[in-house]
């Protein structure tokens, strides 16, 4: 088997009176295009991602994206449910938030969209102004958060925000009021923190929109063994519950009376 395949995303639509084709389509929207290409096939941490290569074809307009053969396998699975059961709601969240994205392309420009791979007897999943590829809203619900780690980027010039790398789930990056920022006297930058934040989570599967992340406050994190504390507690126990214990008696009550 090879170890490349490709998906392709052909799009039919229309610019005034011109049928759409590559030399009318806009780079915007090959941005666009590419940008929610690879989290179709890549949702999660994309730092160790193989690489995706991508040409552009006439009719009306293919967009030809090239990557491991695995992925493809994969992806394929993915649209075959998807046409299946015409509904997003078992798809991871970046996944799922592509798919909102090209309906959302779809209804806005009443573009016609086909996805399919290059797997022979492939799935292919049609999107257009009549389909309805969103996430159900009740599936989302709020809720509070608490993020421990270290600080690795902190600010922006409109929008400000906080990435924090947890053990956990990776960077989360947590939308921060610049008022914050500014009266926040000390650097952030690599100290451990807490920070405690809202967003959505996936009422049944407990994933969390880390899109949706808004900062709260900073909680003081600063763990470590302290031996001396460790000590104090050991003493305490000593005298509340050991105290006065034969340590023979003890043993003979836990394994019971053998001669009895």
């Amino acid at each position: 088997m090879d170890k490349v395949g490709f998906i392709e995303i052909n799009i039919k639509g229309s610019k005034g009176n011109l049928d759409l084709s590559p030399d009318n389509y806009d780079i915007r929207e090959i941005i666009s295009i590419l940008e929610n290409a690879e989290q179709l096939l890549y949702p999660g941490d994309k730092r160790d991602r193989p690489t995706i290569s991508y040409k552009i074809e006439e009719g009306s307009v293919r967009h030809i994206l090239k990557t491991s053969i695995q992925y493809i396998i994969g992806f394929n699975a993915i649209i075959g449910q998807v046409n299946q059961v015409q509904n997003i709601d078992f798809l991871d969240l970046g996944t799922a938030k592509a798919f909102e994205n090209i309906q959302d392309i779809a209804t806005k420009r009443n573009y016609i969209f086909s996805i399919k791979t290059s797997l022979d007897n492939t799935n292919e999943v049609t999107i257009d102004k009549t389909t309805r590829f969103y996430r159900t809203e009740a599936i989302w619900a709020d809720a509070e958060f608490y993020f421990y780690g270290k600080v690795t980027n902190a600010g922006g010039k409109d929008k400000a925000n906080i990435h924090v790398y947890t053990d956990e789930i990776g960077i989360v990056r947590i939308q921060t009021p610049i008022s914050f920022l500014e009266k926040y006297d000390e650097n952030l930058l690599y100290k451990t923190f807490g920070i405690r934040a809202t967003g959505k989570q996936h009422s049944e599967t407990g994933e969390i929109d880390t899109s949706s992340l808004k900062f709260i406050e900073l909680v003081d994190y600063q763990p470590k063994y302290d031996a001396q504390y460790l000590k104090v507690l050991r003493d305490k126990a000593k005298k509340s519950w050991l105290d006065g214990i034969s340590p023979d008696n003890w043993l003979n009550e836990i394994r019971g009376d053998y001669n009895a």
